[in-house]
């Protein structure tokens, strides 16, 4: 059976180049970084230039950047990090309430610890405007927490404007970008960013290994405590081979960024046109415009996404419902709901997403899969039935008289 990936916002595959730089470092430069000899030197140059590759993609200095086991462990280390460094100036953070959960559960955290947190809304797009944000700030506002770009949605957000606010402010900004970094143009000076968090395996790179970039001069305690690594924010003997590989995989990102951009972006929108032909009663999800070049978020009235979503796995296609972190709770997606969405149009979202090896064949064969499948699971449905079906029309194809018609 013929298997196509799409759920690349989920995890990616790995590019053959990074897996040969990373087996690479794992069978030769087996080196301690941390020590004299000749192997270490090796192992630490090794190192350094990853660091550089990471650096260069987001327009950071090489020493800005600390190697992490991963995005949530940078998110992590980030909010909580600057939550102790300067919780005595103020005890009060922004951030948005359709964040990952890494940033939220954190935020959580946090004010079980006594801070004040805010969890600004976003439009029915998914935006949280620079107004927004600089209405929230107040005296003892130490940090601002905007994720670049939205990981179910795809939804991009104004970072370089609420960079401007935060800068203006004198208030530290933090950004998760993991969904952002190697489809966005990100520049930290330019986007006024004090923190970045991003991740290999979203760029083709592996899991458990990703990054914080750390504005120099900006205090923060050790996320790890023990030896003196990763500038002493993060101790333990550095993880080379996962590091080699989210450089090579950084170093890919960027030399591939328009080419992949415009071969995405143009099956993105094919995608979207074919389903919206297709299949009726059907809703966008997200920013028309201001959106990842590989996201497709909608949502399917009258089905559940949990059974479109086994009978595609059936038919050999892999997607997403919502975020992968959280595809086995059965509660509707809390970026959707934000967002303005009933329970119930929530928990029929599909979330398809691409890669640069995504092929046209490939949708063309999703597109011939998934509207029988949505019409049989909605032949299930007595909403659907007495809803959709209420003009009388056995053919239910979109009309423009229709209250629950195409939505776009």
């Amino acid at each position: 059976m013929q298997r196509v990936y799409l759920d690349n916002a989920a995890t990616t595959k790995i590019d053959p180049r990074v897996l040969e730089a990373m087996t690479l470092a794992l069978r030769d430069n087996f080196g301690n970084p941390s020590s004299i000899y000749a192997e270490a030197r090796t192992a630490k140059k090794s190192l350094e230039e990853a660091r550089a590759q990471v650096a260069a993609l987001i327009g950071a200095k090489t020493e800005e950047i600390i190697f992490t086991g991963g995005g949530s462990e940078a998110d992590n280390m980030a909010l909580r990090g600057i939550a102790e460094a300067y919780g005595k100036k103020g005890g009060h953070i922004i951030t948005s309430k359709v964040e990952h959960h890494a940033i939220i559960h954190t935020c959580e955290y946090l004010q079980k610890q006594g801070f004040d947190v805010t969890y600004l809304p976003v439009d029915e797009f998914g935006l949280t405007t620079p107004e927004e944000v600089k209405a929230a700030i107040r005296p003892d506002t130490i940090l601002i927490s905007i994720m670049y770009a939205n990981n179910e949605v795809g939804t991009i957000m104004p970072i370089r404007e609420i960079g401007a606010v935060a800068r203006e402010r004198k208030i530290l900004l933090h950004t998760d970008a993991v969904q952002a970094a190697g489809h966005i143009d990100i520049d930290v000076e330019r986007d006024n960013i004090d923190l970045l968090s991003l991740t290999a395996h979203k760029i083709h790179g592996p899991k458990g290994v990703g990054a914080l970039y750390l504005r120099k001069g900006v205090r923060m305690p050790p996320l790890i405590h023990g030896g003196g690594q990763e500038r002493g924010f993060r101790a333990g003997t550095e993880n080379l081979p996962g590091a080699v590989a989210l450089g090579k995989a950084c170093e890919l990102a960027a030399a591939g960024f328009e080419k992949n951009n415009a071969h995405m972006k143009k099956l993105r929108d094919y995608l979207l046109d074919g389903i919206f032909e297709k299949i009726p009663y059907v809703k966008l999800n997200g920013h028309p415009e201001k959106r990842l070049s590989n996201n497709v978020n909608v949502s399917i009235r009258y089905i559940e996404g949990e059974g479109m979503l086994l009978r595609l796995d059936m038919d050999g296609i892999s997607a997403s419902s919502g975020s992968a972190c959280t595809s086995g709770s059965l509660d509707p997606s809390h970026v959707l709901l934000a967002m303005g969405l009933d329970h119930a149009t929530a928990h029929g979202s599909l979330r398809l997403t691409l890669s640069p090896e995504t092929t046209k064949e490939e949708i063309d064969y999703l597109l011939e899969k998934l509207p029988p499948i949505a019409g049989f699971l909605r032949e299930m449905s007595p909403v659907y039935k007495a809803e959709a079906g209420a003009c009388g029309r056995q053919e239910l194809k979109n009309c423009a008289a229709c209250p629950v018609g195409r939505e776009k």
